[in-house]
Formats: structure tokens, C-alpha cells, sequence
């Protein structure tokens, strides 16, 4: 099974260092040094990490062959990807990976169909499910215990129990709020 463990960002100095996006809890396993990473577009790897440290927060890598801005500049967006095996599940026990919960339904704890989970966008203080309604519309949705009470993977869902404006049509929260509205 392949995961999705970072993406590229910008260059960074000129001897072909790159930010990441990390999107695995085990950086220090899956892009350390000697690791080789298949990529999004097939196009641009496999790379190999050359090497790996953190600065000002960021992680910076360098990969095998790409020692010039230039170079690092054109890996910008590309995915890194791991072979994971397909035994191997998350530790805790409200622990997912992000394919777990891709296409999830979700729903309001009274069954109110909200949409499907399309993105996982990992921010640094907590994760957001981007939620793509039935209308087409997105809403994002804070993946936090108080508001996402139940992963159902079985039925392929989650359910949630939304604060007041979370989900809510901006019409019914100013008629909620002024009864002349």
C-alpha cells in the first residue's frame, strides 16, 4: 500500500535543500536518510532522501542528485509517497491514516447528511476534513474530538456534532439570530 507522507515545498538556500509538508506521525522513519520515495507525478522519482534536518521549525531535505536551487525549484508540489505495509495500522485507537478516512459520509449525530470527506488539509495546531456538501459546496470541518464524535469505518462514515454556524447556511444563522430576517 502506498501513503502520501509529504509534500515538496520551496527551495530553500542554493545547494538544493527543500521545505516539507510532512503528512505522516513518523518523519524520522519514512524521510530519513537512504529512504526512497516514489512521487506524484510518477514523473519525478523515485527519490532518495540525501539528507534530512529541521530549521526554524520546518523540515529541510535534500535528495540524491539535486544539489542546485534550480533543481529543488522543479520538485515544488510533488508528492512523496511510501510503500506502507498494508498490515501496519495506526497505535492509538482514534488514530487513522488519511486514506482511512478519505470518501467517509458524514453526518450529524441526528443522521442530517453534511457530505463526503474529498481532503485532509494538516495544519499545525489540530486537522481539517474538507467536507464536499451535496450541493457542491465545501465546508471545513475541524477534526477534533468535541466536534467529530464517531469514525465509523465499517459503515464509512463520521459523525459529527457541529457548534452553532459550523455547517449552517449563512441564511439560517442571521434568521436564527434576528427574527425580522
Amino acid at each position: 500500500m502506498q501513503l502520501v507522507v509529504a509534500r515538496i515545498g520551496r527551495a530553500h538556500g542554493i545547494k538544493g535543500e527543500v521545505t516539507v509538508e510532512v503528512r505522516t506521525d513518523e518523519p524520522e522513519l519514512r524521510l530519513a536518510p537512504g529512504a526512497v520515495l516514489a512521487t506524484d507525478p510518477p514523473s519525478a522519482g523515485p527519490l532518495t532522501v540525501e539528507t534530512g534536518r529541521v530549521h526554524s521549525g520546518r523540515l529541510l531535505l535534500r535528495f540524491e542528485g539535486v544539489h542546485d536551487r534550480t533543481g529543488a525549484e522543479a520538485l515544488r508540489n510533488i508528492l512523496l509517497i511510501a510503500e506502507i505495509d498494508p498490515e501496519e495500522l495506526p497505535e492509538g485507537e482514534d488514530e487513522y491514516y488519511d486514506h482511512q478516512l478519505m470518501d467517509l459520509d458524514v453526518v450529524t449525530e441526528d443522521g442530517t447528511e453534511v457530505g463526503r470527506i474529498t481532503e485532509i488539509s494538516h495544519l499545525p495546531s489540530q486537522d481539517l476534513f474538507i467536507v464536499e456538501r451535496p450541493d457542491g459546496s465545501e465546508v471545513l470541518i475541524p477534526f477534533v474530538a468535541e466536534i467529530v464524535t464517531e469514525i465509523d469505518l465499517e459503515e464509512q462514515r463520521a459523525v459529527i456534532d457541529p457548534p452553532p454556524g459550523l455547517i449552517d447556511d449563512q441564511a439560517e444563522i442571521v434568521s436564527s439570530r434576528d427574527p425580522e430576517a
